[in-house]
C-alpha cells in the first residue's frame, strides 16, 4: 500500500524557516516524480516544488523561488522540502505527492499542475508574528 507521510509543519514567525519530510513508502524515490503542494485557507492548492525521476527537472514555483529547495535521501526514501525566509503567505497546508506511472512533473505555462498519482494528508505550515 503506497503511503506518503508529511511531517515538520508548525507555527513559525516570518522571516523563520522550517524543514518539512515526507517519507514515502513502496516505490524507489529515483523512479518516481516527487513535489510538494500547498493550499492556503480559502484559495485553491497550488504546486510548490517538484522533482521529477533522477532529479532530470527540478522545479519551483515564482513565489518560492530562493527560498526554498527541494531534496531527497534515497537511502531513508524520505523527500524534504527545506524552507527558508517565510512570510505570512507562505501559511498553507502543505501536501507531499508522488506520481509513478511516468516520473514527470506536469509543468504547463511555469505552473505545476496538479497530476500526480499519490498523495499525502498533508501538514499544516503557519507563518504568524
Amino acid at each position: 500500500q503506497v503511503q506518503l507521510v508529511e511531517s515538520g509543519g508548525d507555527l513559525v514567525q516570518p522571516g523563520g524557516s522550517l524543514r518539512l519530510s515526507c517519507e514515502v513508502s513502496v516505490f524507489t524515490l529515483d523512479l518516481v516524480a516527487v513535489g510538494w503542494f500547498r493550499q492556503a485557507p480559502g484559495k485553491e492548492r497550488e504546486g510548490v516544488s517538484c522533482l521529477s525521476r533522477y532529479s532530470r527537472t527540478e522545479y519551483y514555483a515564482d513565489s518560492v523561488k530562493g527560498r526554498f529547495t527541494i531534496s531527497k535521501n534515497n537511502a531513508k526514501n524520505t523527500v524534504y522540502l527545506q524552507m527558508n525566509n517565510l512570510n505570512p503567505e507562505d501559511t498553507g497546508v502543505y501536501y507531499c505527492a508522488l506520481k509513478s506511472s511516468d516520473g514527470d512533473c506536469v509543468i504547463v505555462g511555469g505552473t505545476l499542475y496538479n497530476d500526480m498519482d499519490f498523495w499525502g494528508k498533508g501538514t499544516l505550515v503557519t507563518v504568524s508574528a
